[in-house]
């Protein structure tokens, strides 16, 4: 089932005053933080309130970017997830799959941009156009 809104509660970018030597490893994490259930008037439908916390770290430590949020998701699983999170933390992985993909692919645009605007490497490999070869007569 569908990711229904989101919203980021914070966005956080720091960089460090010295220049990387050597190579640079990027790790982007996404973590959820919370869940509750909360209530949709408009629809008079239930949804989950996940709460998570994306992270872009570099090693070495020249830079992190942070966003913190909330998604609202509904899905078929609603009394699985909460009595999973609330039992394990942990959520099926059918449920996790979409919030974590979602979180992916929204949170990694976002600090695209604010990487280049503090000068860090961006967390995913862009494309890149290069000149054709000439071929030898």
């Amino acid at each position: 089932m569908p990711v229904i809104g989101m919203k980021f509660d914070s966005i956080e970018g720091k960089r460090g005053n010295e220049a990387p030597k050597g190579e640079i490893k990027v790790n982007s994490t996404p973590k959820i933080t919370s869940i509750k259930e909360v209530d949709i008037a408009p629809f008079g439908k239930k949804a989950l309130a996940v709460n998570f916390d994306f992270s872009t770290n570099y090693t070495p430590d020249i830079g992190e970017i942070r966003i913190t949020g909330e998604i609202l998701y509904t899905t078929d699983l609603h009394d699985k997830v909460l009595k999973e999170w609330k039992d394990k933390k942990s959520i099926p992985e059918a449920a996790s799959v979409e919030i974590l993909n979602h979180l992916f692919r929204h949170c990694l645009l976002k600090i695209v941009n604010i990487s280049e605007d503090l000068q860090l490497p961006p967390p995913i490999s862009l494309p890149r156009v290069r000149p054709k070869r000439k071929e030898k007569s």
